[in-house]
């Protein structure tokens, strides 16, 4: 199995006129956690929402797994995503929310749920809507929804940017656990050290370009 998993080649992307994507170029591998890193406004989200699907490219190639975005296939294969904040219904509890989207694609049931629930430190029995559910607990349920199809890759932006200090510590072995299961997972955090910490190489971003890239663990 070739070990190269996501090349991105000479990407970019305009948004009324403004290149919010400049020829972005790297190639990643299996079963690492990936750190990104910018101010607001450098690309981050733009970058992964086209990683994700979410939107077309300009110009450029972007191949997952051997197959070309926008050519071969529309989205990545297995993909787990929580970019912002989640959008889900806000008169559903969080089950049955997890329950609509695991439906769409039938691959997991009714205890797969209950155990991504469980696992970022929710209740899957819990009768409230997800309109009353704080921030924080908003953002476990996401990152719930994007995990409990146990995905081969998992795209987070700001996975952290709601959740006390135990949520981030709880999320952190979730990635770490995900990754020695052989998972890639990209992750962008303002958080200097959480960022560190969780990712095996770090690539930083400037208006929409990579301005520099780092190696933390080999």
């Amino acid at each position: 199995m070739d070990i190269t998993y996501i090349e991105v080649n000479g990407v970019s992307k305009k948004i009324k006129e403004n290149k919010v994507l400049d020829n972005i170029s790297f190639s990643l591998e299996r079963g690492k956690i990936v750190g990104f890193r910018g101010k607001n406004g450098s690309g981050k989200t733009m970058l992964f929402r086209a990683l994700s699907g979410l939107i077309r490219i300009d110009e450029g190639e972007i191949k997952i797994d051997g197959k070309v975005m926008g050519k071969d296939i529309d989205f990545p294969e297995s993909l787990g995503v929580v970019i912002e904040y989640p959008g889900l219904l806000p008169g559903y509890t969080g089950f049955e929310n997890l329950k609509i989207l695991a439906d769409l694609k039938g691959v997991i049931g009714e205890d797969e749920i209950k155990e991504a629930i469980k696992s970022v430190g929710l209740d899957p029995e819990d009768k409230r809507k997800f309109k009353k559910y704080s921030l924080g607990m908003k953002q476990r349920l996401g990152i719930a929804q994007a995990i409990m199809e146990k995905p081969d890759l998992i795209i987070l932006d700001e996975p952290t940017n709601a959740l006390d200090q135990d949520g981030v510590e709880l999320v952190k072995n979730i990635l770490i656990e995900l990754k020695n299961q052989g998972k890639t997972i990209l992750v962008a955090s303002h958080d200097k050290e959480e960022i560190e910490y969780l990712s095996d190489e770090i690539y930083y971003l400037n208006d929409g370009k990579v301005s520099n890239y780092r190696i933390l663990k080999e």
